[in-house]
């Protein structure tokens, strides 16, 4: 018998939009673990190399109701509907430089919807429980 899912994964064909809007084929991993419920893994797997971003669930939640006028996030990782709501676009900025992402909006409205599922908004923090008392244990062995 399989025990509880506590995982929620998604793979997303996106495209990072170069200066001369030219595109590059890429995709977005997405991965959610019920332990660590206030972030998404967002492995970015291009032909040559992979950028991996920690991302808030919750940003990513508003960035699928949001728009260019207003995008979801303030800092290295804003994301809003494009002028086509059918696409969702995706900033970040790092010391490496900046990026735009393009890709359908539908998977990350699923993944989202998936963990939210798993883990409802609001309930996170006893979750987190469990790992803190860990980290205070290995905190004070070392």
């Amino acid at each position: 018998m399989a025990g509880p899912v506590r995982d929620v994964r998604e793979v997303v064909p996106m495209h990072l939009v170069l200066s001369d809007a030219s595109v590059l084929p890429v995709k977005a991993e997405l991965s959610f673990e019920a332990a660590d419920p206030y972030t998404v893994r967002v492995a970015f797997v291009g032909a040559h190399s992979t950028s991996t971003w920690l991302i808030g669930r919750e940003l990513i939640a508003h960035g699928v109701l949001a728009d260019a006028s207003a995008p979801a996030g303030t800092g290295d990782v804003r994301i809003w509907r494009d002028e086509d709501p059918t696409y969702l676009l995706v900033s970040l900025s790092g010391v490496e430089g900046d990026a735009l992402l393009a890709g359908p909006a539908e998977p990350f409205v699923r993944f989202i919807a998936a963990t939210v599922a798993l883990v409802p908004f609001g309930s996170e923090s006893p979750r987190m429980e469990d790992e803190i008392s860990r980290l205070i244990v290995t905190l004070l062995d070392a």
